[in-house]
């Protein structure tokens, strides 16, 4: 069931939240219960068959993190180990053995072979959030073990498919909390408005590039390979199409959460916006780097031994995502990419700081105060051009079924196929291109304008947003605007079978 569906919308939510709220006023546990069985139906629409899997990985790594916190340190070490390698296992078998298999045919010219193997829905994020549930178990962050809390945790609707990737102690509290059962206006409103804003990125805008980007780079590997501007505005609109598919998501799952008074983590952030490689990674699907940071590079050791150390801990780091991401050498290219750009990032940065630092009482405070905001401000429109264009090229292998539509498509961008381009075809429909990234790089992003904000640099970013684009509590806000545009959501939505959001398939 997607989020963008005629039967989620007016089907299945309505009646969630209803029950939600009816069945909170007697009990909070029981609509703790309602709401954990109702997700668990939300993840049997895509593949019931799947549902022991689930129900089984709750299970066992509930009753690990709660041993892991029970036992002495040796033996919570062996448990924490053990659970690892449970859902590692889990996971390479479901995601990664017919990518091995086929590899391993590839090489050495065997012919193993694991069968069909359907890769259960939302096993990346659940695995991947659970992994966490055991490592703060050891560290001792969970003060909580309520098992029909833990399933909720896991298996809450609005986060499992596609993220974002929860922590224990952000969600305890919120589930203990008296308020969440008793409906909250303000937070229905603010929901209902994130949920319209997210459905019309990814109806009216995400999907509208893809059909830019789908016919680009299907011609990659065709007798009629893209021509140069064609590549670029193929690669820019699946940039667009990917930005606005993954933020309409995050946008309707935390407009979705809202309505039942529980707040999910931002996982999006203006990442077009970024002036490096590392705030990109502070701004794109913002938990998993966290998860990437706390979970994997810091215990690989971090910046502690030295910059060979730290830039290979950064590479294995971002090689590793880059798989997560799916099981497929373009994935990891793409991974390994971002991490030579992190590597280049922090060395470039380091650099810098000596520089400055023994320039410092060379230069002229008066000449500074004239001249520095202006240098700045250069030097923050190319830092911000040079990651944008880099993060495209990477996007260039995200996006391919395979490496030789890669290499056709990144081909076609350095003009291998041609340096001239259709000009009817670039007048008629690429300007929209244009207009799209001029909008991710000037207007505020949805928890600007709706004035949500979860860190003190969001909360400057909000109070700094100009009137005209923050939304306000109105008869002009609340029901035309919305109406509007949900019309036209559902408008197009009625043509159509709605599209899978992008980040489903990992």
């Amino acid at each position: 069931m997607l989020f963008n569906s005629l039967p989620f919308i007016f089907l299945f939510f309505p009646i969630v939240v209803f029950g939600f709220y009816l069945i909170g006023r007697f009990s909070g546990e029981a609509a703790i219960l309602w709401l954990s069985a109702t997700s668990l139906y939300f993840f049997c629409q895509w593949n019931a068959h799947y549902l022991w899997l689930l129900l089984l990985s709750i299970t066992v790594n509930f009753g690990f993190g709660y041993g892991i916190t029970y036992f002495s340190n040796n033996k919570s070490r062996i448990m924490l180990l053990t659970a690892l390698g449970f859902n590692l296992l889990l996971l390479g078998y479901y995601k990664y053995a017919g990518f091995f298999a086929e590899t391993m045919c590839q090489a050495f010219g065997a012919t193993w072979s694991f069968g069909k193997i359907i890769l259960p829905l939302g096993i990346s994020f659940f695995t991947f959030t659970q992994i966490a549930f055991l490592v703060d178990s050891y560290r001792g962050k969970v003060k909580e073990y309520n098992f029909f809390h833990y399933i909720l945790f896991v298996t809450y609707f609005p986060h499992l498919i596609a993220g974002p990737i929860l922590h224990h102690a952000q969600m305890m509290p919120q589930f203990r909390s008296k308020n969440t059962y008793q409906i909250n206006w303000e937070n229905v409103t603010k929901g209902l408005m994130m949920f319209i804003i997210g459905f019309a990125k990814k109806m009216l805008l995400a999907d509208y590039f893809a059909t830019i980007a789908k016919p680009v780079f299907e011609s990659a590997n065709s007798a009629n390979p893209p021509l140069l501007v064609d590549s670029w505005m193929g690669v820019f609109a699946y940039s667009l199409q990917l930005y606005f598919d993954f933020s309409g998501y995050c946008d309707m799952a935390i407009g979705i959460s809202l309505f039942f008074n529980i707040r999910l983590p931002f996982n999006f952030n203006s990442p077009y916006k970024s002036h490096s490689i590392i705030d990109f990674w502070r701004r794109w699907h913002m938990t998993l780097s966290v998860f990437l940071r706390d979970y994997l590079y810091i215990p690989l050791g971090g910046n502690r031994h030295g910059n060979t150390r730290r830039y290979l801990n950064v590479l294995v780091t971002m090689l590793i995502g880059g798989l997560w991401h799916g099981a497929g050498w373009t994935f990891v290219v793409w991974g390994g990419l971002h991490g030579i750009y992190l590597a280049i990032n922090h060395a470039f940065r380091d650099l810098r700081h000596k520089w400055i630092s023994k320039g410092a009482e060379k230069n002229d405070p008066q000449k500074n105060c004239y001249f520095r905001s202006l240098v700045d401000w250069i030097e923050r429109l190319l830092s911000s051009g040079i990651t944008f264009l880099a993060v495209s090229i990477a996007w260039v292998f995200f996006r391919s079924p395979d490496m030789n539509t890669a290499f056709s498509m990144l081909g076609g961008m350095i003009g291998k196929n041609s340096f001239t381009w259709h000009h009817h075809v670039h007048l008629e429909i690429y300007w929209p291109i244009y207009i799209g990234l001029l909008a991710v790089w000037l207007l505020p992003n949805s928890q600007e304008w709706m004035g949500l904000a979860e860190s003190s640099e969001q909360e400057s970013l909000v109070q700094n947003t100009p009137r005209l684009f923050k939304w306000n509590p109105s008869l002009w806000w609340n029901w035309l605007i919305p109406g509007i545009i949900l019309a036209l959501c559902i408008l197009e939505l009625t043509n159509g079978k709605p599209s899978e959001f992008l980040y489903f398939q990992f």
